[in-house]
């Protein structure tokens, strides 16, 4: 098969890259290793940007996606600081507001990539291939020649949208981003029903407990009395103190005096399983000659708050934009597909950076205490947080000088 755009991966990152370029009239083909619905180790929270993005690309998406059963509403972010104080940081200011209107939403993987799935599938203009494992990549000089394990599956495609995940491969031997552990998280996750105490707006809920530094334990609240709960650490934190995440969780939620009365009537409902997160808390080159890499394949998830999803739509969205202009301009290089880098970091890299800055305070307990209670009274902090999960798009509120005068007399 010939295409001008292949995607590796049809999980979010691809799927949305995949319907960008369907609404902008172009073809690709989307391939993936598993067979949909397939489940993802996944702290299971969408973010404001998830909704924002896929309301861009076509308000259809939207639609069906508020209108879907397997979602929760999900109004914000709960974070609880070492000392317990706790911060309420909403999707969206005076939400209470527009309740029919939720920026973010909790619900299980195997059912959000699923939808994505169903979405291609809607579009003329996308060819889905399940089931299929690219395990050769070979750049010629007008393309990639991709090929499975045997040789008889092959796409010969001009440019080619990498977002086979956190594992990818093509990131590792054709990229050459390895991963590092000071730059990368362990995490693990568990579905457990009857917690009490959970937001009645359904907030996710993030706890930097002294004992888990750097790290956190996060619960999620899902449909059906469920929640998904884990514990995420620096790979390198978690490796030096030789760190058992799962003993970690465990004896945390039997200990822990507020965490063992929420967790007195709740069970554990399946396995605890485990899984990485490489982190954008550095800047890497995310393209080369015909290809960009894309989500967690791009390493670019949110270094403080674990969040993948939101970035991997956007990079999706920003890899189907370049990927139109080099089809119309003809060029593929690595020179012309510069400006994917560009665009990515001028969104996300803001957002990114003071995310990587908030993750180093959390080594500081004391420190990260005080940016708590200095958030629970301060307008201007708490706007800057909530639109990390909504806006993206930082650089307006952190170029203007009033906002740090309004930062510093709480205006």
């Amino acid at each position: 098969m010939e295409t001008k755009v292949c995607i590796i991966g049809a999980g979010p990152g691809g799927a949305c890259a995949a319907l960008q370029l369907a609404q902008l009239g172009i073809e690709c083909i989307v391939v993936d290793k598993a067979v949909f619905p397939r489940d993802k180790v996944c702290g299971d929270g969408l973010s404001g940007k998830v909704l924002t993005i896929l309301e861009r690309i076509d308000k259809g998406i939207g639609e069906r996606l508020q209108q879907a059963a397997f979602k929760m509403d999900s109004w914000g972010v709960t974070f609880v600081a070492p000392n317990r104080i706790g911060m309420d940081i909403p999707y969206k200011p005076d939400y209470q507001k527009s309740m029919n209107d939720p920026r973010g939403f909790v619900c299980k993987r195997i059912d959000f990539d699923n939808f994505l799935v169903e979405e291609l599938k809607r579009r003329p203009e996308i060819r889905l291939f399940e089931n299929v494992s690219i395990d050769n990549y070979e750049l010629q000089s007008d393309g990639y020649l991709l090929s499975d394990k045997t040789g008889t599956f092959t796409v010969k495609a001009s440019l080619i949208i990498v977002a086979n995940g956190a594992h990818s491969a093509f990131t590792k031997e054709v990229a050459g981003i390895k991963m590092e552990p000071e730059h990368y998280v362990a995490g693990i996750r568990a579905y457990y029903k009857g917690i009490s105490g959970l937001h009645p707006d359904n907030f996710i809920e993030l706890h930097f407990l002294k004992n888990m530094l750097p790290g956190y334990l996060w619960i999620f609240p899902l449909p059906n009395g469920e929640a998904n709960v884990g514990v995420g650490m620096l790979s390198n934190t978690a490796r030096n103190k030789k760190v058992n995440l799962k003993k970690l969780m465990l004896d945390t939620l039997e200990t822990d005096p507020t965490m063992k009365e929420r967790f007195k009537n709740a069970s554990l409902a399946g396995n605890i399983d485990g899984y990485g997160l490489p982190l954008g808390s550095k800047k890497r080159k995310l393209h080369g000659e015909r290809y960009m890499l894309v989500g967690d394949a791009g390493y670019l998830i949110d270094p403080f708050t674990g969040e993948g999803i939101g970035n991997a739509l956007y990079s999706g969205r920003i890899a189907a934009q370049k990927a139109a202009a080099a089809i119309t301009a003809n060029d593929f290089s690595d020179t012309f597909l510069n400006a994917y880098d560009e665009e990515v970091y001028r969104i996300l890299g803001p957002e990114l950076q003071v995310s990587t800055k908030l993750q180093r305070l959390i080594k500081y307990p004391w420190l990260f205490n005080m940016l708590m209670k200095m958030g629970a009274r301060n307008k201007q902090l708490k706007e800057l947080m909530s639109c990390m999960f909504h806006e993206v798009d930082l650089r307006k509120k952190l170029g203007k000088p009033m906002f740090y005068v309004k930062l510093l007399f709480n205006r």
